[in-house]
């Protein structure tokens, strides 16, 4: 495998000495798989890895930030030939690509392909519905695999929590308590991500304003859309998150990234984060200060409310501008990526396994795997974030308002204000019908 850009680094493979790992002769054409740089990519590599040790074939990754590969997704998908083989959708964007036609439905390129029944299709979202315009795996075509799960989870200090007989928390007032004993001059509470970037504080705000009754858009049955950004459970979503923030939390939450969060909780900064799974980093002792302290649970709710999280899940697609001989040679890898093979050496290279096989099998009781647990419970009450293409300017403004919000910048009210006027400009000229509550006093 060779990465541009992004070597692997010291990534252990010898958990792979379970597996065949007899390399065959060469059968596909090399692929190029664009994918973005984040804390299950060493997993992803590893399997590419053992992928070509058994397989013979070769892939070839071309590694970016998360922005940086969705331009160049972008502009591949519109180009003479695409130079990717396999593109890695995230969530928040995989409409735009199914929408614009650009992605091979996978039966095209072999009519006995399927999708395993093993593998989550993620609230649908591995197909599409042209001519309803829809979300759906009823009616609609397979267009994509899902790679990596990627649903926010609780994080907690499981030795302190023992030591405090502090029980887990099931909603956002518990999880404030807890935080509140946890928390010393030393270690915050509860780290929180809060900077503006393409996909980041609004993805962790989620659960706190779904489990509050608010959201950001919402589709309705009659395809129509509910502007729900300034609804009052919106607003009270985020009143409890900066609650946890400004008291129990880092002291500037509003420049917080995803790492900086892991980060805390792997140097024992924080008693708390919500954020996607990176088990193999807080139990490597190379990485981590709290090694086998760290445990997982599907993040709170309210009584109203329970659990509820986004998916910010991974698809691979083929684009429909690359060769007949690439886009073979690309369905072979995602065939074998689906087997059992494959997704138990995933989770042994310490990534999050696409497969309900796998997440409640015997790994699950191994100590090593106890998040497992969580992520089978966290992901029947996952929810798709955005269902239509112009995500990414919506996602410009809320990106930006909830920033402010939580930085000081804008009082609450005003910013989901603001917001939503602003989203309204967004779907309007997509020529979409639309209803938005009054303003927030």
């Amino acid at each position: 495998m060779h990465t541009r850009f992004l070597s692997m680094g010291a990534l252990a493979l010898a958990t792979f000495g379970a597996y065949p790992a007899t390399a065959l002769a060469q059968t596909e054409e090399p692929i190029t798989i664009v994918i973005n740089q984040s804390p299950w990519l060493p997993g992803f590599q590893a399997v590419v890895e053992l992928y070509e040790k058994t397989s013979g074939n070769t892939v070839d990754l071309d590694v970016n930030p998360f922005a940086g590969s969705l331009e160049k997704q972008r502009t591949a998908v519109r180009a003479d030939a695409s130079p990717f083989d396999l593109l890695i959708m995230n969530a928040g964007f995989f409409t735009e690509f199914y929408t614009g036609g650009f992605i091979k439905p996978l039966k095209e390129i072999s009519d006995s392909f399927e999708l395993s029944e093993d593998i989550y299709t993620f609230d649908d979202s591995v197909c599409w519905n042209a001519d309803a315009r829809t979300i759906t795996c009823d009616g609609g075509e397979l267009l994509a695999v899902p790679v990596n799960p990627n649903v926010l989870i609780l994080h907690y200090r499981r030795d302190l929590y023992e030591e405090h007989g502090l029980e887990v928390p099931t909603t956002w007032e518990q999880l404030y308590e807890n935080a509140k004993v946890l928390k010393t001059d030393s270690r915050y509470g509860i780290s929180q991500r809060g900077q503006r970037g393409a996909f980041d504080v609004t993805y962790d705000v989620f659960p706190y304003i779904w489990s509050h009754g608010g959201g950001i858009v919402d589709q309705l049955e009659d395809g129509s859309f509910q502007i729900s950004m300034n609804a009052p459970g919106t607003k009270a979503g985020m009143e409890t998150y900066i609650r946890l923030a400004n008291e129990v939390g880092h002291p500037s939450t509003a420049g917080q990234t995803q790492t900086n969060v892991i980060q805390n909780m792997a140097t024992g900064r924080a008693a708390h984060i919500n954020s996607v799974p990176a088990p193999g980093l807080f139990d490597d002792k190379n990485q981590s200060a709290v090694v086998g302290q760290v445990d997982y649970a599907p993040p709170p709710g309210t009584a109203e409310i329970p659990s509820v999280t986004p998916l910010g899940h991974w698809l691979a697609g083929i684009p429909r501008n690359t060769s007949p001989e690439k886009q073979k040679a690309a369905l072979a890898f995602l065939t074998w990526f689906q087997t059992d093979e494959a997704q138990r050496a995933y989770a042994e290279a310490g990534s999050m396994p696409v497969s309900r096989a796998v997440l409640v099998s015997e790994m699950a009781d191994q100590e090593e795997y106890r998040w497992m647990k969580a992520m089978a419970e966290a992901l029947p009450n996952s929810r798709l974030t955005f269902t239509f293409p112009e995500a990414s300017q919506v996602l410009a403004i809320t990106e930006l308002r909830f920033n402010q919000a939580i930085g000081g910048e804008l009082e609450l009210s005003e910013a989901l204000n603001t917001a939503a006027d602003e989203i309204a400009v967004v779907l309007e000229g997509a020529g979409y019908s639309f209803v938005k509550p009054d303003p927030l006093p």
